[in-house]
């Protein structure tokens, strides 16, 4: 079956996303569409099912369109998203909450709650700390929307809920593949099943979660309306999916213990592969994500939002900047970073905090955005180069403890992938600051073809995903630790650490003042 394809959506914070996939690992073509997100209230970050629905149908639309591909050749579809928010359907599929996402805090009083009543026990079972993710989530909807909670007959994702609809499920065909549950809050992670120990300790009834399956599960068939929306053929097997993140992982070649990845997306994330579940009980900073290969862990903490910075930056101060690319017909970006690079390893002196909707690990919402110690000789690309430089100083935070956690494995490099691997100034100066070598791989769109091989596998049109996943990738580009930077950063790393210690009673201050509510 060399002439079949697969079809892949993937629903990201910045963008949408489809693509066709052939089983040799080649995007034959791809469309891509702005997310909308909704902010209703301070602190509060939206996205509304239906358009999500909308967009995903009009992307697959396009690309088989621009493909030339035809819909007898498509053998399966597969769906992946954002993993740590949480949305509700009725029993009917009907969404009855919008997309409440993982950028959302308005929950960050129950993370506190989660604490109390389940303490440790919570970081052994499920795999990470209490955070801004699905558990808290679904105790601010039972708490603040009774009536909604109500409605709700089961809590799933952004994908399954797109794959559902494609597939005509009710809500008794729920489900969750494997590589959300650590998000959940609810799972007991080395043995994949839902936990009534947790499901007592945060009084959230099992009831309301979906079923949970495999990523390569097939969980339905294209209905007949939703192929002729599609301009496909109807009965196409859709297959369960994986998170954003675990797709990124494994179509990065990342399936060996001993490995580590960067993925310099909308959520700054650095992970490793182990053999064992290890909690991080001490630092409440490392996640365990159960790989596509239940035998494998990924071990990871992210910057919410860090690549979202830079986003914010460019919109907010850079306007000569995208004036001047607009009519040089380049990138923004390459212009700040092109400036950037003449600055000095710590920016002069400028350090920034990036977590501009609080930090995700350690868990601290009330933590925000800022730049400490400019003064009248530092410029704009001072201000762009300490927010690089701080989300990698972050990542030597999370390398350290990971280190600590596994002292028996080698971890020799990192690979990057994501739009900030595009940046050559970054990848360097993270390679500097983690003090190993920094490898790019020759792929960007790793997690549509990270699902495409789960899609495939779906279909029975492969075996061994593992091998495909690392057959497609090659690194184009390495980038060695300089003695001398690394040495440098070292202090500014520690300064950096410091800083947020010493800052945190001020975020706290800040956000508890009582302001004129209108003006």
């Amino acid at each position: 079956m060399a002439d079949s394809y697969v079809i892949v959506i993937d629903l990201g914070t910045n963008s949408n996303k489809a693509a066709v996939v052939s089983l040799e690992g080649q995007i034959i073509a791809k469309a891509t569409k702005e997310s909308q997100l909704f902010y209703p209230g301070p602190g509060q970050v939206e996205q509304k099912p239906e358009i999500m629905y909308e967009t995903s149908i009009e992307l697959v639309q396009k690309v088989m369109k621009d493909s030339g591909i035809d819909k007898n050749q498509i053998a399966s579809i597969g769906v992946t998203g954002q993993m740590a928010g949480i949305m509700g359907i009725d029993e009917n599929w009907n969404a009855v909450t919008q997309y409440d996402s993982w950028l959302d805090n308005r929950c960050k009083p129950y993370i506190k709650e989660i604490k109390n009543k389940a303490g440790k026990k919570y970081i052994n079972t499920c795999g990470m700390p209490s955070t801004i993710a699905h558990a808290a989530k679904m105790l601010w909807w039972k708490n603040q929307r009774p009536e909604d909670y109500e409605d709700i007959y089961k809590f799933i994702l952004p994908a399954a809920y797109i794959a559902g609809r494609l597939a005509g499920l009710s809500g008794e065909d729920a489900f969750i593949d494997h590589s959300y549950l650590h998000f959940t809050g609810m799972a007991d992670a080395e043995i994949m099943e839902w936990s009534k120990e947790l499901s007592k300790m945060l009084d959230i009834s099992i009831d309301k979660l979906p079923e949970i399956v495999n990523p390569w599960d097939v969980i339905g068939e294209l209905t007949a309306s939703q192929a002729e929306k599609c301009g496909l053929k109807k009965g196409i097997p859709i297959v369960a999916g994986a998170g954003d993140t675990e797709s990124s992982f494994f179509g990065s070649g990342l399936t060996e213990p001993g490995e580590l990845i960067d993925v310099a997306g909308s959520a700054s994330v650095m992970g490793g592969v182990v053999s064992d579940f290890r909690p991080d009980v001490k630092n409440e900073t490392m996640i365990f994500m159960r790989a596509i290969n239940t035998d494998l862990w990924y071990p990871l903490s992210f910057v919410g939002g860090g690549g979202i910075c830079l986003r914010w930056f460019r919109d907010t101060f850079a306007s000569k900047e995208k004036k001047e690319a607009e009519e040089k017909q380049i990138d923004p970006y390459d212009i700040l970073n092109e400036k950037a690079k003449n600055i000095k390893p710590g920016s002069d002196g400028i350090l920034f905090v990036p977590h501009l909707a609080g930090r995700t690990f350690p868990s601290n919402s009330s933590i925000k955005g800022s730049w400490v110690g400019f003064s009248w000789n530092h410029e704009k690309a001072h201000f762009y180069r300490a927010i690089l430089e701080s989300i990698a100083y972050e990542y030597r935070y999370y390398f350290k403890i990971l280190k600590k956690l596994f002292p028996e494995v080698k971890f020799s490099h990192i690979r990057g992938v994501g739009g900030g691997s595009r940046c050559d100034l970054w990848n360097q100066m993270k390679a500097d600051i983690l003090g190993i070598e920094y490898v790019k791989v020759n792929e960007e769109d790793v997690g549509l073809k990270g699902l495409a091989i789960i899609a495939a596998k779906g279909a029975g049109l492969i075996t061994n995903m593992e091998e495909k996943a690392a057959e497609n990738v090659e690194i184009s580009s390495s980038y060695q630790p300089r003695e001398e930077y690394t040495k440098v950063y070292k202090d500014y790393a520690k300064v950096y650490s410091d800083m947020i210690s010493n800052l945190k009673n001020t975020y706290y201050d800040l956000e508890n003042i009582s302001g004129i509510e209108e003006m």
